[in-house]
């Protein structure tokens, strides 16, 4: 299996990076079409804003080649934080902006007045339906967001998180797995889960 961890300009490549080596998961970082054609699965990382990050695959024109090898060839995808939000259908920050629009529903701003925004670091997620990729409900994982991904279709829901409000930790649709939270930056928990997602589709 070659994994292509798709470089938009959005950060946190080069850890993913680092734990898909960890795993002895052979993996290249690139934008390049004829690259991501080649690859057996894709990953879309990031961090920081969902209008920037539509900005920048539209720059690239990634988002045509993206359409084609995921969700026609039905290539394994692993969307991860960012990575995640922009398979949604619209975001909701610096004004309305179109996403990939992969999972039906929008990605709004976190809002509780009592806790600290941004949600940064460890949290228990709950698992809502059973999956080969996240084996173990209740576990921590590493979070680092300020928006969070409201799905309309509670069947692609996989795991969510308590911090003040329910949100979306994780969702799970076919050849698609997202997870709000770092896999890559959640120690062994995180290293398990990105290894039954190569264990999967190898």
């Amino acid at each position: 299996m070659s994994t292509v961890i798709i470089d938009y300009g959005m950060g946190n490549v080069a850890s993913v990076q680092k734990a898909l080596k960890f795993l002895n998961v052979e993996c290249t970082i690139s934008n390049e079409p004829e690259v991501i054609k080649q690859a057996t699965a894709l990953i879309l990382p990031g961090v920081g804003a969902f209008t920037q990050g539509m900005h920048n695959l539209h720059e690239s024109g990634l988002i045509p080649i993206l359409n084609e090898e995921v969700m026609e060839r039905k290539k394994p995808f692993l969307g991860i934080c960012l990575g995640m939000q922009l398979l949604a259908s619209m975001g909701h920050e610096s004004g309305e902006c179109a996403g990939l629009g992969w999972i039906k529903g929008t990605v709004q701003k976190m809002e509780n007045p009592t806790l600290r925004i941004p949600h940064i670091g460890w949290n228990t997620i709950s698992l809502h339906k059973p999956s080969e990729i996240i084996t173990q409900d209740h576990v921590d994982c590493y979070f680092t967001h300020s928006f969070h991904f409201e799905v309309e279709d509670p069947a692609v829901l996989l795991a969510t998180v308590d911090y003040g409000s329910t949100y979306v930790a994780a969702i799970e649709q076919d050849n698609l797995f997202a997870a709000q939270f770092h896999p890559e930056k959640s120690q062994q928990v995180g290293l398990a889960m990105l290894g039954n997602f190569f264990k999967k589709y190898a």
